[in-house]
Order: C-alpha cells, then sequence, then structure tokens
C-alpha cells in the first residue's frame, strides 16, 4: 500500500510539475499563430511575404507582452480547425467566427464584438437584395470563398440560391463589381471595410445582421493557465484603450 501511495504521490507531483503552455512559451520565446491572411482588415498575407491587419497587430502586441517572437502558421478557411490542432497553434486569429464546431476543439478567448452576416451587392442593386427571402432564389449569384462560415450559412439559409465558391478571399470582390456573381454574404465587419475600397458596393443593413454572429481567439483546450493569461491581456488592452486605437488603424467606416 506504501509503495502504491508513493508512486500516485510522485505521478501526481510530475503532473503538477509539467510545463503549462504558457510556461513552453515563456521559455522558448516563440508564440505559434494561425491565420489565414486573406480576411482584410483582420489578416491580410502582402506579396513581399509580411501579415498585416487588425488581428495581427494584436498578435504582435501579444507576443511582446510574453518577449517572444511570433512563428506564423499559414491555414485556410476549409482547414482551419485541422491545423489549429495539427499544427499546435497557441493561437488563431484574423477574424474568427465564434461556432459551436469550432468550440469542440478549441476554447475562444472573450469575444471581440459582434459581427453578423449580411450580404455585400452592388449599390445598384441594393433594393434586390435586403431580404432573405430575395436572397435565397436560383436566379441570385452568390459567391463565397470555401470553407468558412459564410459558405456555411448560405448552405443553412439560402438553400436555393446559385453558389459559386471562390479560390481567392482577397480578390472576391472584383467578382461583385463585374457583374459575375450578385452577393456576398459576409460579416459586416469585412463589408463595411469592403466597400470603402470598392465604391460600387454597399453593405446592406449592417446594423441588422441577417445572423448573429461574434468574432474571438481560438485556444487550445489544455491550458487554462494560457487561457487566463489571453483573457486578462484583451481585458488591459480594451481598458487601456490599445485595442481600439489598433482597430481604428484598420476597419472601415460606413459611408
Amino acid at each position: 500500500m506504501r509503495i502504491y501511495l508513493i508512486s500516485a504521490l510522485l505521478l501526481a507531483s510530475g503532473v503538477a510539475q509539467a510545463d503549462s503552455r504558457l510556461d513552453q512559451i515563456l521559455a522558448s520565446k516563440t508564440l505559434r499563430v494561425c491565420t489565414t491572411g486573406d480576411y482584410k482588415p483582420y489578416t491580410y498575407l502582402r506579396p513581399d511575404g509580411q501579415y498585416e491587419g487588425l488581428d495581427i497587430s494584436m498578435a504582435q502586441s501579444l507576443a511582446a507582452s510574453l518577449d517572444a517572437k511570433i512563428s506564423w502558421v499559414p491555414t485556410s478557411w476549409k482547414t482551419l480547425s485541422q491545423d489549429f490542432k495539427q499544427k499546435q497553434c497557441d493561437i488563431a486569429l484574423g477574424g474568427v467566427s465564434v461556432t459551436l464546431k469550432r468550440q469542440q476543439i478549441a476554447w475562444f478567448a472573450q469575444p471581440l464584438g459582434v459581427d453578423g452576416k449580411i450580404p455585400l451587392v452592388r449599390c445598384a442593386d441594393k433594393a434586390k437584395y435586403g431580404t432573405l427571402a430575395q436572397l435565397n432564389a436560383p436566379a441570385v449569384r452568390v459567391i463565397e470563398p470555401a470553407g468558412g462560415t459564410n459558405e456555411a450559412f448560405v448552405h443553412s439559409h439560402l438553400p436555393q440560391a446559385t453558389l459559386t465558391l471562390f479560390h481567392d478571399n482577397v480578390t472576391i470582390f472584383q467578382q461583385l463589381v463585374d457583374n459575375k456573381a450578385d452577393v456576398m454574404i459576409t460579416d459586416a465587419s469585412e463589408a463595411l471595410y469592403q466597400q470603402q475600397r470598392y465604391p460600387q458596393l454597399c453593405a446592406l443593413n449592417p446594423q441588422a445582421p441577417l445572423q448573429y454572429g461574434e468574432k474571438a481567439y481560438m485556444i487550445p483546450r489544455d491550458d487554462m493557465s494560457w487561457k487566463a493569461y489571453i483573457d486578462q491581456w484583451l481585458h488591459l488592452a480594451t481598458a487601456t484603450g490599445e485595442y481600439a486605437r489598433i482597430a481604428a488603424q484598420w476597419m472601415g467606416v460606413a459611408r
């Protein structure tokens, strides 16, 4: 009995002394960040190989708080959850929407705001696509990037619409301008941002989205100390105005 007790105590001690994810990052001075690089204003991989965007700046703030460098881990919306687990990212960011499907494999940090789905259309067609009933018709050409929450929304709410999946979430907006598609369902923040860059496009009803949504950072669900650190960092970033200053540099303004 004494041997079993000692073994149990040693095992418990080993578990207690195992390095947490936070300890590992502090020791390695490396923060592994999953991001798609194709979702302005949150994350964008420039032609010169450098990332920029609201959440990229926030990742740099997080790394600075840890005295760590960032190791960027490229991913896509279709493979985000799989890459997040297999490539052992410490955090995933870049306009990531909170979903129960993603919650099954990760924790989320405190949400950064509400950001629901709305239509982005040519301004000349604003009156044609304002409601789900108007959108859910075979004659409506909807275009979406593959594998994300935009595509999921169309499958769930617009099954009668004609859906095209597009390979490039950076140039997809030109398809609307060129009349190769009619509607892109996307988050209000992206729609508002892109309408500033494409004067022909209008974000419809951003204050009354078709579906409620939130954005937050994904965290591995293996270490409460790491989640607590992320939440406290975000709390201080919002309380001190750091997040607001960074957001002001990147977010579009509705016209």
